[in-house]
């Protein structure tokens, strides 16, 4: 084992955990990682779920009482996913306080098929804000059009919030916006700003994933180098926009109130292609004030062999925007791409929702009481 991730850490990226359990919480593996291998955070998501319910028995007690109570499956689920957020929570506790809050955290997503409706989605924000009942929990909104106002009004609220989904430039600068006009709604209401965060979740290999396929269909040796450049560009030129806007004159203002900057989230840091380097995502994406939320895998390669050589986001630009201007030259339309894999995005979690919905409904069925 290197020492990689406290470099990691040291350089200003906070390492979080893509996945919970309630295995990983009982077991005590999630304290463990938080005391070895620099962990100070948690993401979730529907698949994380639904593979941590229809896997073990972990949840038989809580399914059985559950079952015995005739809930619906949609109680269940929150039921159970929101007793996880909220011990892993109570166990990143200590982390959280000696951050002052801006680690710590547990992110616990709102219902993605609620993904187009601004309205149910500042709704559901607020009662899962409310059900977990922690202060160090994140509620994950997708960057859709009408998750935009959403995550204005709900920060605006002084919930805190983990925006996902982001693909495109332009809607990362969107959701800024959004995040920082939340804030102002907050300070007229006079609510205390330092004790509201945000992160923006950037995707990241899905570009990569999405890109090549379109590259290696071209299959010309000018397509073949520009593999596996795409994300990286796209993420780097995200940090730029990052340290633009919260450099400017609007977040001065904020500033002043003692409000939190936004920290930029790499998400699905994950590898999808094996030739690739698995800790690709993590050691050309380092720069201080991010967040990098790994699988278990991930971090397991990082502490083994990623080479943290300090900032490597920083003096990228140029050559980023020179990346992506290589891709349009080819034919390879850039908000084609983004906007392609922000549908799959809402699709795909969708899907796990639904997944989640069968696997907990066949549980609740096989942990129902018999007839006496």
């Amino acid at each position: 084992m290197t020492d990689a991730l406290k470099r990691l850490s040291d350089e200003g990226v906070a390492i979080w955990l893509d996945d919970l359990s309630r295995k990983r919480i009982t077991s005590g593996n999630l304290a463990e990682l938080i005391d070895q291998q620099h962990v100070v955070g948690v993401t979730t998501n529907p698949s994380i779920f639904q593979k941590a319910i229809s896997e073990g028995h972990g949840y038989d007690q809580q399914l059985s009482d559950l079952a015995a109570r005739e809930v619906t499956v949609e109680e269940a689920i929150r039921m159970i996913t929101t007793a996880d957020v909220r011990d892993a929570a109570d166990i990143l506790r200590p982390v959280f306080d000696a951050t002052q809050g801006l680690d710590g955290r547990v992110s616990i997503e709102v219902d993605p098929r609620l993904a187009h409706n601004t309205k149910a989605t500042v709704a559901e924000a607020k009662q899962l804000a409310w059900l977990v009942d922690r202060p160090n929990t994140l509620i994950k909104i997708p960057a859709t059009k009408a998750g935009l106002p959403a995550i204005t009004e709900v920060i605006g609220l002084g919930i805190s919030v983990n925006v996902t989904l982001i693909f495109s430039l332009e809607r990362y600068r969107a959701v800024m916006d959004a995040y920082l006009a939340g804030l102002e709604k907050a300070k007229e209401r006079g609510l205390d700003l330092s004790k509201i965060h945000s992160v923006a979740s950037f995707f990241v290999s899905r570009v990569d994933t999405e890109i090549d396929k379109r590259l290696d269909s071209l299959g010309t040796d000018e397509a073949k180098a520009l593999r596996g450049k795409a994300a990286l560009a796209n993420a780097r030129l995200a940090y730029e926009a990052y340290e633009e806007v919260f450099s400017g004159e609007r977040w001065a203002a904020l500033d002043k109130a003692q409000a939190n900057r936004q920290r930029p989230l790499w998400a699905s840091t994950g590898v999808k292609d094996p030739a690739y380097k698995d800790t690709l995502y993590v050691d050309e994406l380092v720069a201080p004030g991010t967040v990098n939320t790994m699988p278990e895998a991930t971090l397991e390669a990082t502490a083994d062999h990623g080479e943290i050589t300090g900032n490597t986001i920083a003096g990228t630009y140029d050559q980023a925007r020179a990346d992506l201007a290589a891709l349009e030259k080819l034919g390879i339309g850039y908000d084609d791409v983004v906007q392609l894999l922000e549908d799959e995005g809402v699709d795909k979690f969708e899907a796990s929702w639904n997944d989640l919905l069968k696997s907990t409904e066949a549980e609740l069925k096989r942990l129902a009481p018999s007839e006496a």
